[in-house]
């Protein structure tokens, strides 16, 4: 795909294109809609071997830019992956559509019945790093809930990107829907970021999913209304009345299932009354797997060898091999760590304690509490969205992995019989 020479007509004809697209894909039926996801899927796994092909070019090109592990990790597309993105789309055909759904209607004393319908966003533009799997996810929860999207891959994954639209396209087209309903912006050239976050008249919500630079960009820049998340310091509490066994189990996983993701465990906080029985076998299946672990003086105490934390591992999104640990008096102390130095993104706790379970729940103030499971799950494909365009640890509109109703708003409905005001 040719860069555009002059970025900002070009995005103003993407944005242009994506407007009158978006018209189109609003007002059809969920039918047509489930067809043109179930034919992308059937293409993508048709072209799964051409897919890989072009994913790795682009793998390639990141390792000769010194791209890290986890970085690599997250640009990879294999066989498991791209029958994950076909079943990604087929789990969001099965989904009830919500636009047109009507809730709350309720009669008032005028006589007129009063209530609220979901409807399209209009058009969305997300802007993203190295996932390719974001492509065609974000790709399928716009269209099921009548969106139209402009999409902003990075650099490095260009051409796995071309290659996951094209297959949306062709299923877009199967259906007699535009295949303009989806774009991808076609140059690596960040001025084309910020024309897209100066396009209000065309664009009505704002996507970022990367790296922290590219969020806080993002957000410095944005004339458009933004659904997003900062950072993802996800924590684990190991609670008195934990099962010890279940403990261990759920923080090796939230740690070292995946690295180089939002939802990885980033800080382990261990009470002081449990600590010496988990933590030792704990460090022992950290060291196996070669995760670095800066911990507390309390934690150091336990394990030998643990690298002191500064301060800022606290505050750190890793995003790697590397772990902090602190060991904490009581629940309070846990969820007064977690308020200073977490994000709002995912937290949990390992309890058998069921107050202690439901203090945690309802104190914690971030878009995902778990009890007794691994911070991976935090994700919308395992909480049954189909997948996600996001997750967003802002509290309004939309929270936590961001789905179908989040693609949505609401407007007021009103049926009458004729009544006029007095």
């Amino acid at each position: 795909m040719n860069a555009p020479a002059d970025i900002k007509s070009y995005m103003l004809k993407v944005g242009q294109r994506a407007r009158i697209a978006a018209r189109a894909i609003a007002r059809a039926d969920t039918e047509t809609k489930n067809r043109a996801l179930l034919a992308a899927a059937g293409a993508l796994r048709r072209d799964a071997k051409k897919l890989i092909s072009e994913n790795a070019a682009d793998v390639l090109s990141a390792r000769a830019g010194d791209k890290d592990a986890a970085f690599i990790d997250r640009l990879t597309l294999t066989d498991k992956t791209v029958e994950a993105m076909a079943r990604g789309l087929e789990q969001v055909a099965k989904l009830p559509d919500p636009v047109g759904q009507i809730s709350e209607l309720r009669q008032q004393p005028s006589g007129i019945r009063v209530g609220r319908m979901r409807v399209p966003l209009g058009v969305i533009g997300i802007i993203y790093e190295s996932r390719p799997n974001v492509t065609a996810d974000a790709a399928a929860l716009c269209l099921k809930s009548g969106n139209a999207c402009i999409l902003r891959g990075g650099s490095e994954s260009v051409r796995s990107n071309v290659a996951i639209v094209a297959c949306m396209h062709e299923g877009l087209k199967a259906a007699g829907l535009p295949e303009n309903a989806v774009q991808v912006v076609a140059t690596a050239d960040r001025a084309a970021v910020g024309q897209l976050l100066a396009m209000n008249e065309y664009v009505d919500i704002i996507v970022p999913r990367g790296g922290k630079d590219l969020i806080e960009r993002v957000m410095r820049e944005s004339r458009i209304p933004m659904i997003k998340h900062l950072d993802g310091v996800c924590h684990v509490y190991i609670d008195e009345g934990a099962d010890p066994d279940k403990a261990i189990l759920i923080a090796d996983n939230a740690k070292t299932q995946r690295y180089g993701v939002c939802n990885a465990m980033e800080t382990l906080l261990v009470n002081e009354k449990i600590a010496p029985r988990v933590l030792p076998q704990l460090a022992k299946i950290y060291a196996d797997k070669g995760v670095e672990l800066r911990g507390d003086e309390e934690a150091r105490k336990l394990v030998a060898g643990m690298k002191p934390a500064a301060e800022d591992d606290w505050y750190a999104e890793y995003l790697a091999p590397i772990l902090a640990v602190r060991v904490v008096k009581d629940l309070d102390a846990a969820m007064n760590h977690i308020a200073k130095y977490g994000s709002q993104h995912t937290d949990a706790i390992v309890t058998e304690n069921e107050t202690r379970a439901k203090r945690f729940l309802r104190e914690v103030d971030s878009s995902s509490v778990l009890v007794n499971a691994s911070t991976r799950f935090a994700d919308g494909f395992e909480y049954g969205l189909g997948a996600e365009v996001g997750i967003s640890t802002d509290k309004l509109h939309a929270r936590g992995p961001v789905g179908l109703e989040g693609l949505t708003s609401q407007k007021f409905v009103v049926f009458g019989s004729g009544q006029i005001r007095t």
